[in-house]
């Protein structure tokens, strides 16, 4: 197959992307820790349905529109980085839940809707997801790819960004590292709320 290199180094060039720390996975370590496995892997799926409406508007041609217009993607990352900065302080001021050593009392979780919700909005709205995108589908992946190539690429983009934020909620669900969660609650909510707002502030003060 003719287009298997192309695949193969978007592939690669992706999940890269995945692996290196940013607003997706803070916020998906921080859901599958202060909540749940199950509510980590919600998460995980509104990372995947946010990577979805990436792909879409680059094969639909507005890549070029968004990445032509100041007032478009400073809309974007105004709105990115305020919803990061909101779901930051909230985590920040929350307050640590105590549990009893001798009878685990899980902490009352969100719904499958509030994660998927929570996890679509962190990516969608995240301008540098933006600008990847961007520069994948212009300097990567041709104009001239075919359709039915570029939305392979597209599924298996949205597929390992599920599967690997699932990984994420699966190994921090484990009994040994949530023990070591509820011990330092407090350390973690606000270590993780004040990534989130450093990324905010950063992500609002980025130029193009």
């Amino acid at each position: 197959m003719p287009y298997l290199a192309l695949i193969g180094t978007a592939t690669l060039v992706h999940l890269l992307a995945l692996i290196s720390p940013g607003p997706d996975f803070i916020m998906a370590v921080r859901n599958s820790l202060v909540y749940s496995k199950k509510t980590g892997l919600w998460t995980a799926v509104g990372f995947g349905l946010g990577i979805a409406v990436h792909i879409f508007y680059c094969l639909a041609g507005l890549a070029v529109v968004i990445s032509q217009s100041i007032l478009i993607f400073n809309t974007i990352k105004l709105l990115g980085a305020g919803y990061l900065i909101y779901i930051g302080l909230k985590s920040f001021y929350a307050k640590s839940s105590k549990l009893d050593v001798g009878e685990y009392k899980p902490r009352a979780d969100i719904s499958a809707f509030s994660a998927i919700k929570t996890g679509f909005l962190t990516n969608v709205l995240n301008p540098k997801a933006t600008l990847f995108f961007l520069s994948l589908f212009t300097f990567v992946i041709s104009p001239t790819t075919p359709f039915a190539i570029m939305l392979i690429i597209g599924a298996i983009m949205i597929i390992d960004t599920i599967l690997w934020f699932s990984l994420v909620a699966v190994l921090l669900s484990h009994k040994r590292i949530r023990a070591v969660f509820e011990k330092f609650q407090n350390v973690f909510n606000k270590t993780f709320g004040g990534l989130l707002i450093v990324l905010g502030i950063k992500i609002a003060m980025t130029k193009r």
